[in-house]
């Protein structure tokens, strides 16, 4: 299936990590011309070698998306580096496994700058260039605690639920223009991520990190955490030509682990 993605420009933000770092070679792949934005500039070069050893074209772009104040900066590069996004792949890291209650407001600001207002000002920044060319795709990964909340990750649920409200409301706006909007819902995909977060949980409830992954392994249909490789197969097709009459959609990537309908 030809997906339609030659010399389409992407910027994937968390490129550098596991499932944005899937993504980012996925869509190179595929003939996109990638831009590998992580705060971990090394990070984000690994994955950009990764994309030219297999024939791909990708360039590296440190960015801390707490800085809300390098953002024009940072398009201005891509623009010049590959010419206007055309996909936007936002993937912000996770706050540290906390309750809900007593948390600090400097926490919570923090928290709020980097995973909410970064992902609403930057799909801000590239909505003109896509608008105009009556193109674009905005996919915006979040975490399963969005449908089903993840007890110790009240920070989590609570920002990355903000982020499905505006992409629905986002895409009844720019569905005119050719625009999609869509929230793509991991499960338990075997990234760095979940082996924290489970040695977390191990730690927190004095277990073994091989009892805490068997049990959550069980809750999962499929009996097995995701591959990173699947994850960006699915939004590599909702970034595609194909997907055109996809938007304002959440695509759950879990196994079926979640277990409401």
């Amino acid at each position: 299936m030809d997906l339609g993605l030659q010399q389409k420009t992407a910027l994937v933000l968390g490129a550098g990590g596991g499932l944005g770092g899937a993504i980012a070679r996925t869509l190179a792949a595929e003939g996109a011309n990638v831009v590998v934005a992580d705060i971990n500039l090394e990070a984000a070069q690994s994955t950009v070698s990764a994309i030219g050893g297999s024939g791909g074209k990708a360039t590296a772009l440190e960015w801390d998306l707490g800085d809300l104040g390098a953002i024009g900066g940072h398009i201005e590069g891509v623009n010049r580096a590959f010419g206007p996004v055309d996909i936007l792949v936002n993937i912000t890291g996770g706050p540290p496994p906390t309750p809900i209650m007593g948390q600090s407001e400097a926490l919570w600001h923090k928290h709020f700058n980097a995973m909410v207002l970064s992902v609403i000002s930057i799909t801000d920044a590239v909505l003109p260039e896509m608008r105009a060319r009556k193109w674009g795709r905005i996919i915006t990964s979040t975490s399963s605690g969005v449908v089903a909340p993840i007890p110790n990750l009240g920070i989590s649920n609570s920002l990355r639920m903000a982020l499905v409200g505006w992409s629905k409301t986002l895409a009844r706006e720019v569905g005119p223009d050719g625009v999609t909007a869509n929230v793509v819902v991991p499960g338990r995909i075997a990234t760095n991520r979940i082996t924290f977060l489970d040695e977390q949980k191990a730690t927190r409830e004095g277990r073994e990190v091989a009892a805490v992954v068997n049990e959550s392994v069980g809750s999962i249909p499929m009996g097995r955490y995701g591959d990173p490789q699947e994850y960006a197969d699915a939004i590599a097709f909702l970034a595609s030509e194909r997907a055109g009459y996809i938007t304002g959609t959440v695509l759950r990537v879990d196994g079926g682990m979640i277990q409401s309908i």
